[in-house]
């Protein structure tokens, strides 16, 4: 004969205080998260050194800092200035043969075609125009006057030899042209930080510096690139 299994009686009534524990204990979660979703979040303001936080306004919201004229002719003018270097960097493919100068090139072009998308958001956010030049006279500023030539850039002269140029020559030139452009890059990086309540915004700063690291490495660079150039005609 097959012994018949048996159980407590109290079992089934085991499980169902286990589950109305359970059932109670979701229901607890949910009123809690219910709770914190009808709740204002708290907005703290830190103080200054010394000074105590303070609480805002539940409908406190984030403002821009304020900008200087200065901030904003820089990132105008530095949009002009690296237009100007991914034109020259478009020239390489059909100019010249140098692997190491293709990829110098396409790295000056990437990197600066997304700064200038970078500056025009930033431009574009705090209500100014992108450019500095007035609309359809590129020789004139927006005040209308004539443009001041950029630090570092190249002259129409200049452009127009490095166009006519090929293989090693032009090399040289692109060289050469390029690392006079990065340093006049660098001189609008020092007169940004060298005007009086400038490059206080710190997307601003952080940009600004950034360009000008990058930049100084690819002058070290270039300029180890132009002088094994002299070493091989020297040869």
């Amino acid at each position: 004969m097959h012994r018949r299994e048996t159980f407590p009686a109290h079992s089934d009534k085991g499980k169902m205080n286990l589950s109305a524990k359970v059932v109670g204990l979701f229901a607890i979660v949910f009123a809690s998260a219910a709770v914190a979703l009808t709740q204002q979040p708290v907005i703290v303001q830190p103080g200054a050194p010394g000074q105590p936080s303070k609480t805002l306004a539940p409908e406190t919201r984030p403002t821009l800092p304020p900008v200087s004229r200065a901030d904003v002719d820089f990132m105008q003018g530095m949009i002009m200035h690296h237009q100007q270097a991914v034109e020259m960097t478009a020239l390489i493919a059909s100019h010249s043969d140098n692997k190491e100068l293709a990829g110098l090139g396409a790295k000056i072009s990437t990197s600066q075609t997304d700064e200038i998308r970078y500056m025009e958001r930033w431009l574009a956010a705090r209500g100014e125009a992108t450019s500095m030049t007035m609309p359809g006279m590129p020789e004139m500023d927006r005040s209308g006057n004539p443009m001041k030539p950029m630090p570092g850039m190249l002259t129409a002269e200049q452009m127009d030899a490095l166009k006519k140029a090929r293989g090693v020559d032009f090399d040289r030139l692109f060289l050469a042209g390029m690392i006079q452009h990065h340093q006049g890059a660098l001189v609008m990086v020092k007169d940004l930080f060298g005007s009086a309540g400038a490059g206080q915004d710190a997307d601003l700063f952080n940009f600004a510096t950034d360009a000008d690291n990058t930049q100084r490495a690819e002058i070290v660079l270039m300029q180890r690139m132009l002088a094994e150039i002299g070493e091989k005609k020297r040869s």
